[in-house]
């Protein structure tokens, strides 16, 4: 892990100073990186997308992030967690739209619960985003839980930080938002098999 008082350093400083914002992009990079594979691993196995590629695509729209005033370290793993789900998931659309939706897979129900457990079976990454979506409109803090700690690999306590409040309100935030995604996500693939 990297030092935290030195990436919030290099965060504040990046907006202004190239050699800031090369010396950042370094000091995350394995850290994006390992988190990159996390999310491939989940992915079918023909995916195109590269760990290196989505480090760099996430870190150039992180780095282009001029509005956000950059608290510390994992105030910025949280919204990569957003950026990797945002080009994983476009990515996925993009697939499905050059197949003219033919071959979309739809969640199988013993992998619906596979937001809590990382397993070698590819997910449907369009489903979990419209899921999430639908988890953002009713209920944003949980929401934002399951993106950095599912796309962005953050832990209780980070995530704590991150949205100032106690690990264990995360840890009760995480179990809501796991049972509520399997109970959608089950939903929409029953639907799927009616019809």
């Amino acid at each position: 892990m990297t030092d935290p008082i030195d990436i919030t350093h290099l965060l504040h400083s990046a907006r202004d100073d190239r050699s800031a914002s090369e010396a950042l992009y370094s000091r995350i990079y394995d850290e994006l990186k390992l988190v990159a594979r996390n999310q491939l691993r989940l992915e079918r196995p023909d995916h195109t997308l590269q760990p290196t590629a989505l480090v760099n695509e996430a870190y150039l729209k992180l780095v282009d992030q001029t509005q956000v005033d950059w608290q510390n370290r994992n105030h910025f793993f949280a919204i990569a967690s957003r950026a990797i789900r945002r080009i994983l998931v476009d990515h996925a659309r993009h697939r499905r739209r050059a197949k003219r939706g033919g071959g979309a897979e739809k969640l199988p129900l013993e992998y619906a619960n596979l937001v809590a457990t990382v397993g070698p079976s590819p997910i449907d990454l369009v489903a979990l985003d419209d899921a999430l979506t639908r988890l953002r409109a009713e209920d944003a803090e949980k929401c934002e839980v399951v993106e950095m700690r599912f796309f962005g690999g953050l832990n209780n306590s980070e995530i704590a930080e991150v949205l100032n409040m106690s690990s264990r309100t995360v840890e009760r935030h995480w179990r809501y938002a796991k049972a509520w995604l399997f109970r959608i996500m089950t939903e929409s693939n029953e639907d799927g098999r009616r019809k």
